[in-house]
């Protein structure tokens, strides 16, 4: 078997954050029949897209979505780029790849930023937003993620969002790999712009991303600048809103898939699931506890669907990926500065308590055929037990 190819598991368990495992009527929904964006059969599809991603991110009657096909990124590329005035600022919250992307995205659209620096891994604090926005009156929006993905963190959205509207500021959100598993909510939070995925927590296949607010504040978006072309927000919601059809030409597979799923997640709730998640992260964890190893945030600060884990000693990324995935197990590298001594490991999606089980059994024989024992001492060295290495 040549470098980069595998042989196929009967089941391949993705543990990476999206795409995520789909149920298999989402995967038959990829399969409809052939569609002309501009039939009322589109528009039908469209409206009940629309409808349903409002509900799963918390919005009422005030609210709406707009569906873009592109990633998660795109969609909080369009939220920036469509909602800072021509004279705004954006704060972006950084404790983690993602919180600084917000400041990457601004820097590319020319709007104007301040980068707050908290630290990876640690809690996005409102004190420091508070400090940070009374010493810059220029500011309109603060950006700010969720479930920061880099680490695991779950960062308290409510409360960052009060005190960015005590200073008068907008908040777009970055809820792309939080939305359908934890709590948030457009109308609970005051959250003025919410960006999501149709895959990770809601379970659908790649391809679309959304922005989700009030209707007054897509309107409002007339007067807005014009950033960019296709992800120009006002040019989306006119045309989907008032000509209910897409502005430009829509992944269609991807908008059947995700019709299902969202059904699916409707039918759920975002408690359910995330009871559902939890369950199986604190089945991962135990056991990799069990194992000696080190996982990287306190368990109030963790996100119920990925778990940041420091790589045994003795090993690389690349070993241990290559291991797993010869067993039917795909796991993510961690990024940037934490990418030398740590793995990711989600569990959202479709995954099972089998798979998990299944999981865990072969980390263990993995670490023990390296080491001659039942796998755990040298992962325990690493940690501490027995001595740093």
């Amino acid at each position: 078997m040549s470098a980069g190819t595998y042989a196929h598991p009967a089941r391949l368990v993705l543990m990476n954050p999206g795409p995520v495992m789909t149920d298999g009527r989402v995967r038959d929904a990829l399969g409809g029949p052939d569609l002309c964006h501009r039939e009322p059969e589109f528009s039908e599809l469209l409206a009940r897209v629309r409808h349903r991603t409002t509900l799963v991110a918390g919005g009422d009657d005030r609210h709406t979505s707009v569906v873009l096909t592109g990633s998660g990124t795109s969609a909080v590329e369009a939220a920036i780029s469509s909602a800072v005035p021509a004279d705004g600022g954006l704060l972006a919250v950084d404790n983690g790849h993602y919180g600084e992307r917000f400041s990457h995205i601004a820097r590319a659209h020319g709007i104007r930023s301040h980068r707050l620096e908290l630290g990876w891994g640690n809690p996005a604090d409102p004190a420091a937003v508070d400090r940070a926005l009374s010493g810059r009156p220029g500011l309109t929006h603060v950006g700010l993620v969720h479930h920061e993905t880099s680490s695991g963190m779950l960062n308290d959205v409510a409360a960052l969002t009060e005190v960015a509207h005590s200073h008068g500021c907008e908040v777009i959100v970055d809820a792309v790999s939080s939305i359908g598993a934890e709590r948030i909510g457009l109308a609970e939070d005051g959250i003025d712009w919410l960006a999501g995925s149709a895959n990770k927590c809601l379970e659908g296949a790649p391809g679309l991303g959304f922005v989700s607010a009030s209707r007054t504040a897509f309107e409002a978006l007339a007067g807005a600048p014009r950033r960019s072309y296709s992800l120009d927000l006002h040019r989306h919601y006119l045309a989907q809103e008032k000509a209910q059809a897409p502005a430009f030409t829509p992944g269609v597979p991807a908008f059947y898939a995700f019709d299902t799923a969202l059904s699916l997640a409707v039918a759920e709730g975002w408690e359910a699931r995330n009871l559902r998640y939890r369950g199986l992260a604190r089945q991962l964890r135990d056991g990799l506890e069990e194992l000696g190893l080190e996982i990287l945030l306190p368990p109030e600060q963790r996100a119920a669907g990925l778990t940041a884990v420091r790589i045994p000693g003795g090993w690389s990324y690349s070993e241990l990926h290559e291991g797993l995935r010869a067993h039917g197990f795909v796991i993510y590298a961690a990024q940037e500065q934490l990418a030398r001594d740590y793995f990711r490991l989600s569990t959202m999606g479709c995954m099972t308590e089998g798979d998990i089980g299944r999981f865990l059994l072969v980390l263990r024989r993995l670490l023990g055929d390296r080491d001659g024992t039942t796998g755990t001492r040298q992962a325990r060295t690493r940690t501490g037990e027995g001595g740093e290495v």
